[in-house]
């Protein structure tokens, strides 16, 4: 099998959740490819930022500010993105939210948070990128950042409603993979379930407690580049290859 990123060389990408952790390292990634990459996120400045940086680099990075718990800002994007980029040929759906509760004293709103952006954003997101991709007769690629959490449920204090969400990430894979294939459309769809990653959700995140930072330093960890590499690897295969399911975990 021979692995190539030449035919999405000057074509349009959209990374959601860009501006830290598996997000930048994607959008980075894809730059360096020569994708046009539009990175959504609410902090776009630190998106702006690193687009500077890769200003010399084979593509092109944009960013948007959306928060994509509302379906107006997914539209918003969307539209932008068609109008001043053109057809979007990949969409990597990778923000994502834990709220660090649980199930039997949690917030609602906390667990609506996680539910409107880990499920509800991915699938309006989705549905907008195949809209276009069919509208302009695009073999394109929807990625979805998932978990090891959406496979199995781990031992593991205060993740409340996060698998679940998870879990339904697992399933709308295999949904729209069913989908296409009954539309016979030649979009291809990729879960990708990392294990743990140093991201603003994991060990970066300043609001953890003390016991639980000490607890995730001792396990093993993973890099948002590791991720970054995996989706190229699956965007990277011949068009009769689908990457149905990647997991990376750390050793």
């Amino acid at each position: 099998m021979v692995l190539s990123m030449d035919r999405w060389v000057g074509k349009v990408a959209i990374v959601t959740g860009a501006s830290s952790g598996i997000g930048a390292a994607v959008a980075d990634a894809l730059v360096e490819k020569g994708l046009i990459v539009l990175g959504v996120a609410r902090r776009s400045e630190s998106i702006e930022e690193r687009a500077k940086q890769l200003s010399d680099k084979k593509g092109k990075l944009h960013a948007i500010k959306a928060d994509l718990t509302k379906e107006e800002d997914i539209l918003t994007v969307f539209k932008w993105a068609k109008e001043n980029l053109g057809p979007v040929h990949i969409l990597i759906n990778n923000a994502g939210i834990v709220a660090h509760t649980n199930l039997t004293e949690g917030k609602t709103e906390d667990w609506k948070t996680v539910f409107d952006l880990n499920v509800l954003g991915l699938s309006i997101a989705t549905r907008e990128a195949v809209k276009i991709m069919k509208e302009n007769k695009v073999n394109g690629h929807i990625v979805h950042v998932n978990s090891i959490l959406g496979h199995q449920v781990y031992n593991f204090p205060g993740l409340s409603v996060y698998p679940a969400s998870k879990f339904a990430v697992t399933a709308l894979t295999e949904t729209l993979r069913q989908e296409f294939n009954h539309q016979g459309l030649k979009i291809k769809i990729t879960s990708v379930s990392p294990g743990l990653v140093e991201t603003e959700g994991t060990t970066l995140n300043p609001t953890l407690t003390p016991e639980r930072k000490v607890f995730m330093q001792k396990l093993p960890i993973l890099k948002g580049e590791d991720i970054a590499n995996g989706i190229v690897y699956a965007l990277s295969t011949p068009e009769h290859v689908q990457i149905h399911e990647l997991t990376i975990r750390p050793l």
